[in-house]
């Protein structure tokens, strides 16, 4: 049977269509729409889809590492899932004005400075190796507990008895140093 064009390409993309990498596309494809979840004020749905969201990184990430289904291409698509759920979630937070403005833009602006970062890196022929650092871990976690309880607070009447400006500073600091962080690595690997 001759072979098209284009066979090769689509058998490469099904090859890589492991357990996990399949989990992590269905998390991509919960973002909209937990998006219109919240646009349209279905809190407890919201909610729901984003413990869904958060069930499932656990999950694909134990299948990967337990039954060796690692890939390249899960490890590019993992971290947009995650990065592509938490911005938009905050975005749209703030949009309906359920958390503050400012809080979404730290955490966006981040993203958006790794991300140029990477890029201007990978165009000047230098590309940098982005590892989780520490700080980040914290920030990521931050960042989810603090976008589960705006969800719960809406779906649930959930309160942190007045802590909710401690925990948006929490993640707004935790946010500027996890930047800062990757700054100063990205600097010294452009610098050296």
């Amino acid at each position: 049977m001759p072979q098209t064009l284009n066979s090769a390409p689509r058998a490469s993309i099904i090859a890589r269509m492991t357990i996990p990498n399949i989990i992590t596309i269905g998390r991509l494809i919960i973002v909209p729409i937990v998006i219109l979840m919240i646009m349209q004020q279905r809190w407890v749905a919201a909610f729901i889809l984003f413990v869904v969201a958060g069930v499932s990184d656990a999950v694909d990430g134990f299948i990967a590492r337990r039954f060796d289904m690692r890939s390249e291409f899960g490890a590019y698509i993992d971290p947009i899932a995650d990065k592509a759920l938490l911005v938009s979630i905050y975005v749209t937070l703030a949009i309906v004005g359920a958390i503050p403005g400012w809080l979404a833009i730290v955490v966006v602006s981040r993203d958006v400075m790794i991300v140029t970062a990477v890029l201007l890196s990978w165009v000047m022929s230098r590309p940098v190796e982005i590892k989780p650092l520490l700080v980040s871990k914290l920030n990521t976690g931050a960042q989810i507990a603090f976008a589960a309880f705006a969800l719960a607070a809406n779906a649930f009447g959930a309160e942190l008895a007045g802590l909710e400006d401690v925990a948006m500073l929490l993640v707004a600091a935790l946010t500027v140093a996890s930047a800062g962080a990757y700054l100063g690595g990205w600097l010294r690997h452009m610098g050296g």
